[in-house]
């Protein structure tokens, strides 16, 4: 009886320790907040084990191994950097670890951004290494870029710009037909210009229609961020355009010269392509701010005309004027 009682006693005890180590292994653990753990390329599962206790992940590096061992599958740990959620449990890690589930990164890139903003972005990116390459105006797809820590911002680059090609081809093959421009560059400069024209979704295929008519027509498109994009390149001019810039030849300037300018003034996004691409049908020539962030169409020089005063008017009642 003696012995029976020994051994009941070690069997409640052995599970009480394997309940203990359960408890251990799949409980919150002790970080408090989430938290970046990069293992190293080439690392061991010992210096992946002494990277998540330096950083507060787990408790004890050596239990960690041990339970890994009991617990565990045995797939060996991929290397990257990991975003350990707060509390983690240490068998939440392991997972993590062993799928390599790595933290994604984001570059983002409005539409309309120019491509010096762009590669402003890939210069600050966190965790990307390696020279900006310098990108062609209009080359890149606005969109948010997923990379992992380490990448190059010349792969990021090539994603972006292979993102652009891909969808300007498919765009380019599901165009309507008699549409005014008769290349895949002049789409992506005219959607560069509608763009920049107005930020109401709705109303591209509008404005994209509007300068369609005027090309047809040879007027010129009188854009005023064509006007812009020679002087800062697509950044923010700070101030009102000068009547010289209006007059200034330059390749860009819509008011100076009809047609399309020589190149892209801004990278479009998809609904801008799309617009170039399948203009609403339209016969305006003209449109002006309505006060509200949209605009108001119009036919005739007449028509616009008194729209341009109702536009004033709502200006000098803001004060504006």
């Amino acid at each position: 009886m003696r012995k029976f009682g020994c051994l009941v006693l070690l069997v409640a005890l052995l599970v009480i320790g394997a309940l203990v180590a359960t408890n251990m292994w799949a409980g919150n653990g002790p970080v408090p907040r989430d938290t970046t753990v990069v293992v190293p390329a080439g690392a061991s599962f010992a210096r992946a084990a002494n990277e998540l206790e330096k950083a507060g992940a787990i408790r004890s590096a050596s239990r960690f191994r041990l339970f890994s061992r009991v617990f565990g599958t045995g797939a060996p740990v991929k290397a990257g950097e990991y975003l350990i959620p707060a509390h983690a449990s240490q068998a939440d890690i392991l997972k993590l670890l062993e799928e390599g589930k790595v933290r994604q990164r984001l570059v983002a890139v409005p539409e309309g951004y120019p491509s010096v903003l762009v590669e402003d972005a890939l210069r600050r990116a966190d965790g990307l290494t390696g020279p900006v390459p310098v990108l062609a105006e209009g080359s890149v797809l606005p969109d948010s870029y997923a990379y992992e820590r380490g990448a190059t911002r010349a792969s990021v680059a090539q994603r972006m710009q292979k993102a652009m090609s891909d969808y300007l081809a498919a765009a380019w093959r599901k165009r309507k037909p008699n549409i005014v421009v008769k290349t895949p560059r002049e789409a992506i400069i005219l959607a560069s210009i509608v763009e920049k024209e107005t930020g109401k979704p709705a109303e591209r295929p509008t404005v994209a229609a509007v300068y369609a008519n005027r090309l047809r027509l040879g007027m010129p498109l009188q854009a005023d961020p064509t006007v812009i994009y020679p002087i800062t390149k697509g950044r923010p001019l700070g101030r009102r355009i000068r009547q010289s810039e209006l007059r200034a030849k330059n390749g860009y300037n819509t008011y100076a010269s009809a047609g399309l300018p020589v190149g892209p003034i801004a990278n479009p996004g998809r609904a801008s392509i799309d617009a170039v691409l399948a203009p609403a049908q339209s016969q305006a020539l003209y449109f002006v701010a309505d006060g509200t962030g949209g605009h108001v169409f119009a036919d005739t020089l007449a028509q616009h005309n008194a729209n341009v005063q109702k536009w004033y008017a709502i200006r000098r009642s803001r004060g504006e004027m």
